[in-house]
Parts: structure tokens; C-alpha cells; sequence
């Protein structure tokens, strides 16, 4: 009774102030939200009037508006996909139409004031086909205008990655119209990232004044941003204001080349710095891998080039331990997001083992034997890549990156992946652990004394075959922990060792055999000097430099940088 009371009421008041008045009022009372409900009314005024300077100036007022269904009635709008909904008494409800279809093609409508469904007098929704439908007519200033408050509303997203990406864009392109919305949110943006694109918004925009000493200032403030979308635009002017200089004010070709030279400054080192960061990671699995190779060449006198395959063998097992959490988990769950911290043990354990096999098989047959051991392991790696060719397929498998490792942080335009950043900060753990263990550990004592007289440490006691065993499994886990890690920055294939093998033995020989600082500062130099390398001769060319020098230094310091000293390297 009381609802028929207050639609009743309704109908007097529209008979009185006149339906917009009465659709206003209506939508206010309708949607619980009062914060969110004066937005939806002005854009339900919106649709339902004919006036379209009317209509663009209700438009204009949403700009401000936090609801994420405007954004979405607007987009819809635009693209003709609003309709409206005779209610009767001549009011008209605009409505969108669900995504979800029934299998005859229809979909519920959506009420833009609500976001409820529209229904009968029973309360069941009604269903709609869309070619029986009218859209809500737009002309071409409305989806201008629309256009232009969807664009300004990106710059009110909750997420500040957004607000920097649209201030970017919308800077781009250089409408006058947005400098009101760049300025007003700028003075209440606090993240210093969207400050600076909004900055930078201002400026580039501001280049395309009519007013010369706007134009002036804006260049100016943009050399002083450092501002790398401008740079094109900077060296347009610059070029335009030599040729005709009388056409710019003074001092516009001298503003303009300056803030070109900061500019290609900064980018330049952020380069250097970007290809230092990617160097650097590099050479953290590179040290990975060859800490083990290190102690086991200069433990055992074994060239051995199946140590590649035991990285290849710990990327495939962190292949298995996301195949193995997907199927338990799902894809992309907080459950799966867990499978790299599973990766990693497991990629130790299988490569160890794979390498005690190795060494209980082979390799204890060949101490000393630097040439046979060679022929030996490089026929058991043709084998181990055979292997996994038949099972895993000759083409490459992608290893997907949790969610805690996607993602990348950005500072003075330089992007630092966090994948990256892991594997680097894993090194250092690596670098520690082995550290400790052949300084604190009985076992490391013996590793020590072995490297150093194999005969007197057996004299004395070590069980050398123990050790031996011991040692190279320790290795072999670590290249596989760098396999895992290497499958986060990359493909991973059957023949992903080799391309480290020759990588890891130039780290050993530069560094130093069986010196873990030497392998350090080997890993380091190789990395880093390859990848900056990369850029101005080639991944091919770059890598023959790199190789053509440590062989000119070993000509000159056979033992590496950090030579181990001891009467059985002496002798």
C-alpha cells in the first residue's frame, strides 16, 4: 500500500515540475548509495533528454565520478549499445544488455540507475534480443564528448599504474580541453610517479600553445622532467624553430636543443643502467652454475661438459612442479602462486642425483683425465638431451612466472623486473651458503684439503670417493637451482645448457679453478660485459669479444684472477 502511496505521489509531481524533475528524484530514492547515485542520475538525464547541449554538459559533470558503472555506460553509449525501457507515464529507463545471453540470444537489460535487472509486474526479469531493440541515438559532438569524460575518468582510477598511463596518453595528445582535468588532479595526486606524467601531461600539451612564452616554458619544464615521451615533439620544435626562426620566439631553438641533450642524457644511462641490471642477473646464474663446476674441476681434474644438462635438467623439473600445481591448484590461483618455492628443492634433488649417477657411473673412473673425462661427459650430455627430446618434445616449454615474480618496478625510467631481482638476490644466498659451507663444515675442510693434495688429505684420513660423490652432487644441485631460475627469464629447450656450458668454464678459468671469489668476479665481468657488449656488435659478435679477451688475459695470468695455491697445483 505504501509503495502504490509513493508511486502515486510520483505521478503528481510529474504532473507539476515536469518528468526530468520526477526521473531525478526517482533514481536518487531507487539506488541505496547516495554518494554513487547523483552520478547515474545526471547520466540517466543524459539519455533521456533531447537536447544535446544539454546533454554534453551533464556528460562534462562526470568527469569526477568514482562509479565504475559510468565508465561502462558511457562506453556503451558510444558504441550504441544503450537502450531505453518504457516504464510507462512516459518514463524512460536507460538499460544495457547483460553479456550473458540465453540460448534463444536473449539477455537480461540492466538498469544504468540500479545496476538490478529490469523485471515484470511478477518480479521476474525481463529478456531482451538486441535486434529488437533501439539504441539511444548519439550524434558526432555526443561521442566527442563522451570520448573526452571516458579519457578523463581514467585519470580518477583507483589504481595509480592507470591515472599514469592515462596521463600519459591523453598528454600525447596535446588537447587544450584536458588541462583543466591534468591540473585539477594533479594538485591532489600524491604518488610521484603520476605526478610526473601528469607534469609531463601539462607541458607536452602546453608546446601546442598559441602563446609563445608558454611554448617556451613548457620546453623548458620538460628538460627538466627529463620527460622521454617529448623528446620526438622537442625535436620537431627544434628543428621547425631553426628553420624559421622568426616564426618563434627567442631563445626557442636554444630551449629546445638543451632540453634534447638532457633528454637523450638520461636516456642514455638509463640504457647503460637497464643493460648493467640484465648483465647482472645474468651473471647471477651464471654464478649459480658455475660455483659447482668451479669446486669440481679443481676437486676432481674433470672437464665436465654434461654440467650444462644438469641446468637443463632443473628447468624441466620446474616445468613439472607448475604442471604438477596446476593440475592440483589451477592456473593463476593463490595455490599455483606457490609452485617456484616447490621448484627449486626439487630442481636440487634431480640434478644432484642425475650427477651421482654420473659420478658413481663414470666419472670416478676418469680423476685426473682431463681429455677421456671431455669425450666422456659431452657423449652423456648428447644423451641427456636425447632424453629429453623424447620426452618433453623438441620445441621449447614456457615456464610461467608466479605472481609475487611479474611485475617490474620503474625508477628514473628504468624498469627492474622483480624476476630479475630474485634470481640476483638468490645468487647472494647461494654465495653465502657456499661460502659457509667449505669455511665452517668438516665437509668443506675436506673439499679444502682435497683441492689442495689429494694424496696427503687421503693419508690423513678423507674418505675421498665420499667426498668426491658429495661434492659433485652439490654442483650438479646448483646448476639445476640456476635452471630453475634460468626458466624464469626464458624459454627453456633441450639444447638450454649448452648455450651456458661455454659461459660457466670461461667463469671457472677467469676466476681462478676452485676459488669462489674468483668465480664471483668472473661471473660478474663475463655477465655484465656481454650483455653491454649485445647492443653494439651482437649477441654473436659480442660473445667472440668477450671469449677473445679472456684468452689474451689467461695468455697473460694462466691461473685465472684468483689463482688457489697449494703444493698440488704447484707440482
Amino acid at each position: 500500500m505504501m509503495i502504490t502511496d509513493g508511486f502515486g505521489f510520483l505521478k503528481r509531481l510529474t504532473a507539476v515540475f515536469g518528468r526530468q524533475f520526477c526521473l531525478w528524484l526517482a533514481m536518487s530514492c531507487m539506488v541505496p548509495n547516495a554518494q554513487g547515485a547523483e552520478p547515474r542520475a545526471l547520466l540517466v538525464e543524459a539519455m533521456t533528454t533531447n537536447d544535446l547541449s544539454a546533454q554534453i554538459a551533464l556528460i562534462q559533470k562526470l568527469t569526477d565520478s568514482p562509479d565504475p558503472l559510468i565508465a561502462q555506460a558511457l562506453a556503451a553509449w558510444r558504441q550504441g549499445g544503450v537502450y531505453l525501457y518504457d516504464a510507462g507515464d512516459n518514463l524512460k529507463v536507460p538499460f544495457l544488455l547483460d553479456a550473458n545471453a540465453d540460448a534463444s540470444g536473449k539477455s537480461r537489460g540492466i538498469q544504468i540507475a540500479t545496476g538490478e535487472s529490469i523485471k515484470d509486474a511478477a518480479g521476474q526479469p525481463l529478456l531482451f534480443l538486441p535486434s529488437d531493440l533501439t539504441a539511444v541515438d548519439t550524434t558526432s559532438k555526443l561521442r566527442k564528448a563522451i570520448k573526452t569524460t571516458l579519457d578523463v575518468l581514467a585519470l580518477s582510477s583507483p589504481n595509480s599504474n592507470f591515472r599514469r598511463d592515462a596521463a600519459s596518453k591523453l598528454g600525447q595528445a596535446q588537447n587544450a580541453e584536458y588541462l583543466p582535468h591534468f591540473e585539477a588532479r594533479l594538485a591532489s595526486e600524491k604518488i610521484p610517479d603520476v605526478r610526473k606524467a601528469l607534469e609531463e601531461a601539462i607541458a607536452i600539451t602546453q608546446l601546442a600553445s598559441d602563446k609563445p612564452e608558454v611554448r617556451l616554458a613548457a620546453v623548458k619544464k620538460l628538460g627538466e622532467l627529463r620527460s622521454i615521451p617529448a623528446l620526438d615533439l622537442i625535436i620537431k620544435l627544434e628543428a621547425a624553430a631553426k628553420a624559421d626562426e622568426k616564426a618563434y620566439p627567442s631563445g626557442m631553438a636554444a630551449a629546445a636543443a638543451g632540453a634534447r641533450k638532457i633528454i637523450e642524457q638520461h636516456i642514455a644511462f638509463g640504457t647503460f643502467i637497464g643493460t648493467c641490471f640484465r648483465g647482472l642477473s645474468l651473471s647471477a646464474v651464471l654464478l649459480v652454475a658455475a660455483i659447482g663446476l668451479a669446486i669440481t674441476f679443481g676437486l676432481m681434474g674433470i672437464i665436465n661438459m654434461a654440467h650444462g644438462e644438469m641446468i637443463m635438467i632443473g628447468a624441466y623439473s620446474a616445468y613439472i612442479a607448475q604442471n604438477i600445481f596446476v593440475k592440483w591448484f589451477g592456473e593463476g590461483t593463490s595455490g599455483f602462486n606457490w609452485y617456484f618455492v616447490a621448484a627449486l628443492p626439487l630442481s636440487f634433488i634431480t640434478a644432484g642425483l642425475v650427477g651421482v649417477l654420473l659420478e658413481r657411473g663414470i666419472i670416478r673412473f676418469l680423476y685426473k683425465r682431463p681429455l677421456e673425462s671431455l669425450l666422456a661427459t659431452w657423449g652423456v650430455s648428447l644423451v641427456l638431451q636425447q632424453a629429453m627430446r623424447a620426452i618433453f618434445g623438441a620445441a621449447n616449454v614456457q615456464v610461467y612466472s608466479p605472481s609475487w615474480l611479474s611485475g617490474n618496478i620503474t625508477y628514473a625510467d628504468v624498469t627492474f623486473a622483480y624476476n630479475r631481482i630474485f634470481v640476483i638476490g638468490f645468487a647472494v644466498a647461494i654465495v653465502v651458503f657456499t661460502w659457509l659451507l667449505l669455511t665452517k663444515t668438516s665437509l668443506g675442510l675436506q673439499v679444502r684439503a682435497l683441492m689442495q693434495n689429494r694424496q696427503m688429505a687421503a693419508c690423513m684420513g678423507v674418505r675421498t670417493d665420499r667426498v668426491n660423490m658429495a661434492t659433485f652432487a652439490f654442483g650438479s644441485g646448483l646448476a639445476g637451482m640456476a635452471g630453475a631460475c634460468l626458466s624464469q627469464i626464458g624459454n627453456i629447450g633441450p639444447s638450454l645448457g649448452q648455450s651456458h656450458i661455454v659461459d660457466c668454464f670461461m667463469v671457472v678459468v677467469l676466476g681462478g679453478v676452485g676459488n669462489l671469489f674468483g668465480t664471483v668476479s668472473a661471473a660478474l665481468g663475463i655477465g655484465v660485459t656481454d650483455q653491454v657488449l649485445q647492443p653494439h656488435f651482437g649477441a654473436v659478435l659480442g660473445k667472440i669479444i668477450v671469449l677473445s679477451a679472456i684468452i689474451l688475459f689467461l695468455q697473460w695470468r694462466p691461473a685465472g684472477l684468483f689463482a688457489t695455491r697449494g703444493r698440488g697445483l704447484e707440482g
